[in-house]
C-alpha cells in the first residue's frame, strides 16, 4: 500500500478524502475485498448454520424436516392420507429444564489486588464495588440468560463489550446544543448467525486472525449511526411461520416452523475486526455496508492483558469440542430419537385407530363400495349385500404388540441418558419413596455433574466480561463518577470513582453450587446460623438491618417494608447523607431515631476517604460530623 493509502487506513475521519480520486478508488477495492472474505466465510459454514436453523425447527415443533444432499432445509410431507404426523416434543421441556438450572449460575464478581499493598487493596476494592455497581444497570443477568438461550440451542453465543459515548450523564453540551454524556459501557448478545471467525478450526477467539461481525441495521439508522447513505439490500433474516404438515386421520394440525424471510429497508452492516500485526501494531476495524466504506481505524479498546487491544468478543459455549471454533448443542444429539419417538407414537396410534375403526374384507360386487367407503359401518346400518355373495366382515386384528411400549419406553430412556436431565419425582427407575436423604443426595449431584462444563463456560464468559469492563472505563471513564451499591447491611453505599483508581483487573468468582443450592436448603442454613447465635451482637440481639436481611433471604422480603419505622428512619438518613454530600445543611427533628441516624451517618462518613478523591471531603467532613454531634445532643437532652 502506498503511502497516500496508508493515511487512508489509518485515518479515523474518511469524510475528508471524500473527493480524492486515489481514495474513492482505495474504498472500492478495501469494500470488495472485505465483502469477498465475508461471501468465502459465509460459504464455509454453510452446513454449520443448517444445523442451527434445523435445531430450531425442533425445539420450536416442526420436527419433520431434514437437511438435503444441497445443504438445504426441507419438510417432508404425508405418504398416505390416514397417515398420522403428530409432534410429541420431549426436546423443548428438556431444553427449558437446562436453562432452569442454568440460570441459577450466577456467581459474584471479586477482584483480586496486585499485591498486598494498602493501594492496590483499595483498589481492588473499588474495581470490586464498580463491578457491583453495573452489573444492574447493563442488565447483565438477562443478558447471561438472553446468551444461554441461543447456546443451548445453537451450541455458541457471544457477547459484544463496547464503549457507548451516547449512554450515561450529561456532562455539557455541544455548539448545536447537543448533549454530552460521559458514556457507558454497553453489553449486546449476538447470535451465532452473525459472528463469522477467520477460521473454522481454530478453538479460541484469541486464534482467530480477523473476526466479522455481520448484522443487518436499516438504512435510515445506519445514517444516524455512520453518516453514511446507502441502499437497501435483499437480506434474509430468521423468523417464524406456521407449517400444516402435522395431523392424522381426518384431521390436520399447524406447528410453527423457523423460515427465511426478506427483510425490508436493511443493509448488512460488515465489521471485520483484525488483530495486531507488525504492519497494523493496534489492529484494524474495517466497517462497510453496501457498496460504502463506513469505517477504519485502528481497535478501538484496550481490553485485553497488558495494555494490548483486541476484539471486544466472548465467546460462551454449551458443549465444546476439540479442533473447532464451535460448540455443540445437545439438540443435535437428541434429534435421532426424537424422530424415532415420533414414528413409534405415530405407528402405535396407527394400529390403535386400525383396532378402533375395523377392517373389512368385501367380495368384488356384492356392496356398494362407494356408500361403504363414505359411511362406514355405523351403528343401525342396513348392509346390503349380492344373494349367494360372501357378506363383508371385520377382519380380526391382533392386540398391540407389546414391543411398541418397549420401544416407547426405552427411547424416554434415551432421552435422559443423551440430555442428562430428568425429573426424579417421575422417574420410576431411579426415584422409589423408601430412598433414603442420602442417597437422594448423591443422585441429584450425579445428574447435575453433567451440566458441569456447560456452567463452567457460563463462568469462564462472566470473567472475561468483567475485566473487559474494567478495562473499558479504565480506557475511558477520566471524568468522576458517582457510584451506587448495597453493603452487606442492606443499606445504599455511595462512593466516587475513575478509571485512576482501577489498578487490577484480575477478576475471580465468588460462588458455591449453585445448581444444588435451593430455597428449603437456604432457609435451613439461615435458621442454623439463628440458633449457633452467629447473627447475634454480643448482647445475644439482633439489629434491625440484619432482621430484615434475614426476611429477605427466606423470602419474606416484603415485610421489611410494611410500616417498619425504623425503616422509615433509615431511609430518611440515607437522604440527609445525600443532602450533606452537595455541602447542603441538615437540621435534626424532634420525631429523629437518634441512634439510628448516628449509626447511618457514621457509616457513610466512614465509607468516604480521602484516598477516593471526594471533591470537598474535608468540608462533608465538617458539615456531617456537626450533624452527627447535634444528634447526640439530643440523645443525651432525651435520657436526661
Amino acid at each position: 500500500m502506498h503511502k497516500k493509502s496508508n493515511n487512508f487506513a489509518s485515518s479515523t475521519n474518511l469524510k475528508e478524502f471524500a473527493a480524492d480520486k486515489e481514495f474513492v478508488k482505495f474504498e472500492e477495492d478495501i469494500v470488495a475485498e472485505v465483502k469477498n472474505d465475508f461471501l468465502k466465510r459465509q460459504d464455509s459454514r454453510k452446513n454449520l448454520e443448517r444445523q442451527w436453523q434445523l435445531n430450531m425447527n425442533f425445539i420450536t415443533g416442526n420436527q419433520y424436516c431434514s437437511i438435503t444432499d444441497l445443504g438445504e432445509i426441507e419438510e417432508y410431507s404425508k405418504q398416505y392420507f390416514w397417515q398420522e404426523r403428530e409432534v410429541y416434543n420431549h426436546i423443548a421441556p428438556i431444553i427449558e429444564s437446562r436453562l432452569a438450572k442454568l440460570a441459577k449460575v450466577r456467581p459474584t464478581l471479586s477482584v483480586a489486588p496486585n499485591s498486598s499493598s494498602e493501594i492496590d487493596v483499595n483498589s481492588a476494592k473499588v474495581s470490586r464495588n464498580i463491578l457491583n455497581s453495573v452489573q444492574n444497570d447493563l442488565k447483565l443477568s438477562s443478558k447471561i440468560s438472553e446468551a444461554t438461550i441461543w447456546s443451548e440451542i445453537c451450541g455458541t453465543c457471544f457477547y459484544k463489550i463496547v464503549w457507548n459515548s451516547n449512554q450515561g450523564e450529561i456532562i455539557g453540551l455541544t455548539k448545536e446544543n447537543m448533549p454530552i454524556k460521559k458514556g457507558e459501557v454497553d453489553i449486546s448478545v449476538c447470535s451465532p448467525f452473525e459472528i463469522f471467525p477467520d477460521s473454522n478450526t481454530a478453538e479460541t477467539l484469541e486464534e482467530q486472525s480477523s473476526i466479522i461481525h455481520a448484522k443487518p441495521y436499516k438504512v435510515s439508522e445506519i445514517k444516524t449511526l455512520w453518516g453514511v447513505e446507502v441502499n437497501p439490500e435483499n437480506i434474509d433474516v430468521l423468523t417464524l411461520s406456521n407449517s400444516n404438515l402435522a395431523g392424522g386421520l381426518g384431521y390436520s394440525a399447524s406447528v410453527p416452523k423457523v423460515i427465511s424471510e426478506r427483510a425490508k429497508d436493511s443493509a448488512i452492516v460488515i465489521e471485520r475486526y483484525e488483530k495486531p500485526t507488525t504492519e497494523y501494531p493496534n489492529g484494524r476495524v474495517i466497517v462497510i455496508a453496501g457498496n460504502k466504506l463506513l469505517a477504519l481505524a485502528e481497535l478501538p479498546y484496550i481490553n485485553k492483558a497488558e495494555n494490548q487491544r483486541g476484539y471486544p468478543f466472548v465467546k460462551q459455549c454449551s458443549i465444546t469440542q476439540p479442533a473447532s471454533f464451535w460448540g455443540v448443542s445437545v439438540i443435535e444429539r437428541l434429534i435421532p430419537i426424537q424422530r424415532s419417538y415420533n414414528a413409534i407414537k405415530n405407528r402405535k396410534h396407527e394400529f390403535l385407530n386400525r383396532i378402533a375403526m375395523g377392517i373389512l374384507s368385501v367380495e368384488d360386487g356384492s356392496v356398494d363400495i362407494e356408500s361403504l367407503e363414505d359411511e362406514g359401518l355405523s351403528p343401525g346400518k342396513v348392509l346390503v349385500y349380492r344373494q349367494g355373495s360372501t357378506p363383508p366382515k371385520i377382519l380380526d386384528t391382533n392386540g398391540l404388540p407389546s414391543s411398541f411400549e418397549n420401544e416407547e419406553d426405552k427411547l424416554l430412556e434415551e432421552f435422559t441418558q443423551i440430555a442428562g436431565i430428568s425429573d426424579l419425582s417421575i422417574s420410576k427407575k431411579y426415584f422409589s419413596a423408601n430412598m433414603s436423604g442420602v442417597a437422594l443426595e448423591l443422585l441429584i449431584s450425579q445428574e447435575t455433574d453433567r451440566l458441569q462444563p456447560t456452567i463452567d463456560q457460563i463462568k469462564y464468559a462472566l470473567k472475561e466480561i468483567g475485566k473487559q469492563i474494567l478495562r473499558l472505563y479504565k480506557q475511558f471513564a477520566s471524568a468522576k463518577r458517582l457510584g451506587k451499591i448495597v453493603d452487606q447491611n442492606g443499606a445504599m453505599q455511595l462512593f466516587y470513582w475513575s478509571n485512576s483508581d482501577i489498578s487490577s483487573d484480575d477478576i475471580m468468582l465468588d460462588t458455591t453450587n449453585e445448581i444444588n443450592e435451593t430455597i428449603s436448603q437456604k432457609r435451613a442454613m439461615i435458621f442454623d446460623l439463628l440458633n449457633a447465635g452467629l447473627l447475634s451482637d454480643k448482647n445475644g440481639e439482633i439489629n434491625t438491618p440484619t432482621k430484615q436481611k434475614i426476611l429477605e433471604m427466606i423470602g419474606f422480603g416484603i415485610w421489611q417494608d410494611a410500616n417498619n419505622i425504623a425503616e422509615l428512619h433509615i431511609k430518611k438518613a440515607g437522604k440527609e447523607n445525600l443532602d450533606m454530600l452537595k455541602l447542603k445543611e441538615v437540621k435534626t427533628l424532634p420525631i429523629d431515631d437518634d441512634e439510628l441516624h448516628i449509626r447511618e451517618h457514621t457509616a457513610f462518613l466512614l465509607s468516604l476517604n480521602s484516598e477516593e478523591s471526594v471533591e470537598d471531603y474535608e468540608r462533608i467532613c465538617e458539615v456531617m460530623l456537626n450533624h452527627i454531634n447535634e444528634h447526640k445532643s439530643k440523645k443525651e437532652e432525651k435520657l436526661a
